[in-house]
């Protein structure tokens, strides 16, 4: 390879003058996927185009002094840190979250149908710290910190202020009733007669299912957002997913991946915090891979139809909300 690297010494900046060329090695030359065991020089550009769609002077030789290129697309090329700092105007795809939460994603930038206002949408656990009807945890006004606290962000980093979200219902909770309370008392005082250190509890049971997790945050400033999707770029229209179909997202953890549809119309439990279970249903799985700090992004078909909003995984597969139940339930529309 020593030919090889002495060439490249004097023709780096010529091959990285070419447009579209976003770097240059010495490697070994691929047909497909298989690999033919020839040296060649590695060119990498941004993007591969067709030759109608370039000048010839920016086209990369076949050959350099007589030796073999290969030409690669390996997109735009960026620090893998960037969807967890700070960022002005940021993108979806980065860090968000409520100042007394840890981080998720920002999932998109959309409008009040009311208001007309621009908005930021994501997760009710990434942007009202999980509040549910039995338990408030966040209020309208509360600050959105682009990067979330998880991520360093601080007071100074507020991007906008939480507007609205649906509250998340659980199954049951610790009841407040003052029958239930004097019960669990007089329960709690006759087990420690046999039994110290013992707690007698009643729980109020919930009936109601959930089909969103979703929040909305008003923006500081219309300039500290672009709407354009890290590594997917602008939306298409609204869809519905089908069993089958490929899907992909932006996130904050695991930046752009992609899956197939398993189920759609699907109710599962969903442990929210430690210990805390809830109940949804209407909700769509795939494979595609997502792990925390990755709720709420946008799921999308490879079309860029948007068809959901993600928020919940296992080490196996990925949930999303359907994309027009979120619509409803905030009242928002994609500009």
């Amino acid at each position: 390879m020593d030919q090889y690297f002495r060439v490249l010494k004097k023709s780096r900046g010529k091959i990285l003058g070419l447009k579209n060329v976003v770097g240059v090695g010495v490697g070994y030359k691929y047909q497909g996927d298989e690999s033919t065991g020839k040296t060649a020089f590695i060119v990498y550009v941004e993007e591969k185009l067709a030759p109608a769609d370039m000048s010839r002077r920016h086209m990369v030789p076949p050959q350099i002094d007589g030796l073999e290129t290969d030409v690669v697309e390996i997109g735009r090329v960026r620090m893998l840190g960037i969807r967890t700092v700070r960022a002005r105007p940021c993108q979806p795809g980065v860090s968000v979250a409520h100042y007394k939460s840890t981080a998720g994603t920002l999932g998109a930038v959309v409008r009040d149908k009311t208001t007309n206002q621009l908005m930021i949408l994501s997760n009710n656990h990434v942007l009202a710290n999980g509040s549910s009807v039995q338990e408030v945890r966040a209020r309208t006004g509360d600050p959105i910190l682009q990067p979330g606290p998880y991520d360093g962000g601080k007071p100074d980093d507020r991007i906008g202020t939480l507007y609205r979200y649906v509250p998340l219902v659980k199954n049951a909770a610790k009841s407040d009733c003052p029958v239930a309370m004097a019960v669990s008392a007089a329960a709690t005082w006759v087990l420690n007669v046999v039994k110290n250190d013992y707690e007698v509890r009643i729980y109020k049971r919930f009936k109601a299912e959930n089909t969103v997790d979703c929040a909305l945050a008003k923006l500081d400033s219309i300039e500290a957002v672009e709407s354009s999707i890290m590594d997917i770029g602008d939306i298409g229209g609204i869809s519905e997913a089908k069993p089958g179909d490929k899907v992909q997202k932006s996130g904050r953890t695991t930046a752009l991946t992609r899956g197939v549809v398993k189920s759609i119309g699907t109710t599962l439990q969903v442990e929210m915090m430690e210990g805390e279970k809830i109940w949804f249903s209407d909700q769509v799985v795939t494979d595609m891979p997502s792990q925390p700090g990755d709720s709420g992004a946008l799921v999308l078909k490879e079309n860029r139809d948007v068809v959901g909003l993600l928020f919940a995984g296992s080490e196996k597969l990925t949930v999303f909300n359907r994309i027009s139940n979120v619509i409803d339930r905030l009242a928002i529309k994609f500009s």
